[in-house]
């Protein structure tokens, strides 16, 4: 009998631990909100898609010019919006790279920024990683244009994400957090778009870098994945919620420290460096999708459909955080 009490026991215990670490890493329970809809153009993001990964392939560093036609490209698509436009440049090892901006909203206020990196690694397509980012950047922007979100939105195609000078100062993204800190300008919010193109509804398709997530999360990669620090837990619920009001993807939601393998992989980390609350959208890179940094990240692996409603979640969060 006592034998009996005590694996009651650590069964009772065992339900607790598991009640508190969904609560504070999965957020479960979170209801939708409700927002304005906005009509995302599945053939035009396929048609960045390919414009990135195909025609301007590759788009590395070390490849300046496709480097250089992939920022007109962006800019000029921003700028066919109406949006204001703004190019930051700033130089490494001599040579001059830029982020490309476009502005909504009012001028003043505290700041909303939405961004995704156009450069590809090494010779790779990259059409997920990150082609798929950019063109839903592309895409945010003429749903803003059409109806102008009532804070300040920035959007940013970012350079220079990926190795080598992932997790340095040369990161596109670290240039313009670092540029909003020394400006003193308050960001609400920043969200890294990156990898959100890629779908698997197979059992076993999704993988987690810790095996106890397994017991959280779905084992079928038809989801899109939320990923912040803890102390991003407030924001992080009010995003899922609009992501879950915007459309019927699935969206998960994790709050973890950096030393769980890929919450920091992107560029929502450099907003971090500068004490800036950010928070990651992706379809899980290398956990889901087999072609990660791979000649077979191309276009074709993509789901159009399913990635407009990742745009339909992100505009809501611009119009409505």
């Amino acid at each position: 009998m006592e034998s009996v009490k005590r694996i009651g026991l650590f069964v009772a215990v065992l339900v607790l631990l598991v009640g508190v670490l969904a609560s504070c890493v999965a957020q479960p329970g979170v209801r939708a909100i409700a927002s304005p809809d906005a009509a995302i153009d599945t053939a035009a993001l396929e048609r960045h898609v390919r414009m990135l990964s195909s025609t301007l392939h590759p788009r590395s560093f070390e490849h300046a010019q496709n480097l250089d036609a992939a920022a007109d490209y962006v800019l000029g698509e921003f700028r066919a919006t109406g949006a204001s436009t703004d190019v930051q440049a700033y130089e490494v090892d001599g040579r001059t790279y830029r982020n490309v901006i476009a502005r909504f909203g009012p001028a003043t206020g505290p700041l909303l920024v939405i961004g995704a990196h156009y450069d590809s690694c090494s010779d790779t397509p990259g059409a997920d990683d990150n082609a798929s980012g950019v063109a839903g950047l592309i895409e945010l922007a003429r749903a803003l244009a059409a109806t102008p979100p009532t804070q300040p939105v920035e959007l940013v195609a970012y350079t220079l994400e990926e190795p080598p000078f992932f997790r340095t100062e040369s990161m596109g993204s670290f240039q313009h957090a670092r540029g909003l800190s020394r400006q003193g300008r308050e960001v609400r919010l920043m969200l890294s778009l990156e990898m959100i193109g890629f779908f698997r509804d197979t059992p076993r398709s999704q993988q987690y870098p810790l095996s106890a997530l397994k017991v959280l999360y779905p084992d079928e990669g038809n989801f899109i994945a939320l990923v912040g620090g803890y102390r991003d837990f407030g924001a992080m619920r009010r995003v899922k919620g609009l992501f879950k009001g915007a459309s019927d993807l699935p969206a998960t939601s994790i709050n973890a420290p950096a030393l769980v393998q890929g919450v920091d992989f992107s560029d929502h980390a450099s907003y971090w460096r500068f004490g800036m609350p950010a928070i990651m959208v992706t379809d899980t890179a290398f956990l889901r999708n087999p072609n990660y940094h791979g000649a077979g990240d191309t276009a074709d692996t993509l789901d159009y459909a399913r990635m407009a409603k990742v745009v339909r979640g992100v505009h809501a969060v611009a119009m409505e955080f």
